[in-house]
């Protein structure tokens, strides 16, 4: 089975270097981007099979980078799990939706939970096959 690709968009490098790691360590190819043009870029690029990206970024949000995404043909079926420590998905449930974002985790949030929720929209995706 070939190796999933997964594209990080956040602008805290820490926290981007610590997911990276965690995720290269769990068998996956990880490209870290922290800002949003670079990331529309990158996922132009690379076409990671999932993206994980922070909502709340300075220059671009990571709704508008959601947005850029599903508008080009290329990325527009990129599935997009946000990390945040600013929204939840009940307040901005209707934005994620428009957006094409899959799924809203808050952060704190454990290694374990972010794998998990890879898994299953990754496995999702896959059923749509």
């Amino acid at each position: 089975m070939a190796q999933k690709k997964i594209l990080i968009v956040d602008d805290d490098k820490e926290y981007l270097e610590e997911l990276s790691e965690m995720l290269t360590l769990a068998g996956y190819d990880v490209t870290s981007i922290s800002d949003g043009s670079s990331a529309i870029k990158a996922a132009q690029v690379t076409l990671p099979d999932i993206i994980l990206m922070d909502l709340r970024m300075p220059v671009m949000s990571g709704f508008e980078v959601a947005d850029r995404l599903k508008a080009l043909t290329q990325t527009c079926n990129i599935p997009v799990i946000a990390i945040t420590g600013y929204y939840t998905m009940q307040e901005h449930v209707w934005l994620m939706k428009f957006c094409g974002i899959k799924r809203c985790l808050k952060k704190p949030v454990s290694p374990v939970e972010i794998k998990a929720e890879i898994e299953n929209v990754l496995k999702e995706e896959e059923d749509k096959k």
